[in-house]
């Protein structure tokens, strides 16, 4: 166990202690901060217009942060607020759903413009499974390469022409995107303050991302995660795990999700 892991412990077992006390996941925030007035909270008054990503994968949000680099915005994840909040159970049927579950509950919490994913794998042998419970396929607590067994047990039959696939991200963006008008209204800060804000243009908007291909034989490549071992990029030939990181973020449906999502934002900066 790494210094980290019992420090989030702590804070969720307080957030959720707080959030079950005010059913308000912002007064959790502020309650959990209470104790410490000097927090650094991302407030309006920050000196750039923050943009929250939702997720404690360092490397997701160093991606999308270069991919936004000179657009006048400061990205951070779920790791710069305060207190980490305590997870949202993903109950969506589709990635949809599950992408503005997540982006609707943490910018709720924080009250930043937040971007949220969800991703997974859909086989046309196996009716679209694993699809948005590609992360929990098989049960709780299976390794990738245990998912990646089982999956290709549940082909072992399958033809090479049947074994269509693809991956499926959608990427939502939830919240105040930018100054609409010289009107302004009174809000309450994360810390509790009252402070004249502009009336900012209010979005809840997804992005798809897609990339077809095929399920392999057996796992080939070192690099990635998940399926990419045996998922086949349709045009390359080769799977995910054996593309260099920058073929597979041009390819990837997360890239292609994360870009659209991207180019609406800066649109709205301009």
């Amino acid at each position: 166990m790494n210094a980290y892991e019992p420090k989030v412990k702590e804070t969720h077992q307080q957030l959720g202690a707080d959030l079950s006390e005010t059913g308000n996941p912002q007064s959790a925030i502020r309650n959990s901060q209470s104790d410490n007035p000097h927090s650094p909270l991302p407030t309006p008054h920050s000196p750039l217009p923050t943009l929250l990503i939702a997720t404690t994968n360092k490397g997701k949000v160093a991606e999308i942060a270069s991919l936004l680099e000179g657009s006048g915005r400061r990205v951070i994840g779920l790791e710069d607020l305060p207190q980490v909040p305590p997870p949202v159970e993903e109950t969506g049927t589709t990635f949809v759903e599950n992408a503005l579950i997540k982006a609707d509950y943490y910018q709720q919490v924080s009250g930043l413009l937040t971007l949220a994913d969800d991703s997974g794998l859909e086989v046309d042998a196996l009716d679209g499974r694993p699809g948005v419970y590609s992360a929990r396929y098989g049960g709780e607590g299976l390794s990738g390469a245990q998912q990646i067994a089982l999956l290709l047990e549940e082909m072992k039959d399958t033809p090479e022409e049947k074994r269509t696939a693809r991956f499926v991200c959608v990427v939502a963006l939830v919240g105040a995107a930018g100054e609409t008008s010289g009107k302004r209204e009174s809000a309450r800060r994360l810390d509790g303050a009252v402070v004249d804000s502009p009336v900012m243009q209010q979005i809840r908007q997804t992005f798809e991302g897609r990339c077809e291909g095929r399920i392999a034989i057996a796992p080939r490549g070192a690099s990635g995660f998940g399926y990419d071992p045996i998922f086949i990029d349709a045009e390359l030939g080769r799977t995910f795990a054996e593309l260099s990181p920058g073929e597979k973020s041009s390819r990837s449906h997360r890239g292609k999700a994360l870009r659209a999502a991207i180019k609406y934002l800066e649109a709205l900066l301009k």
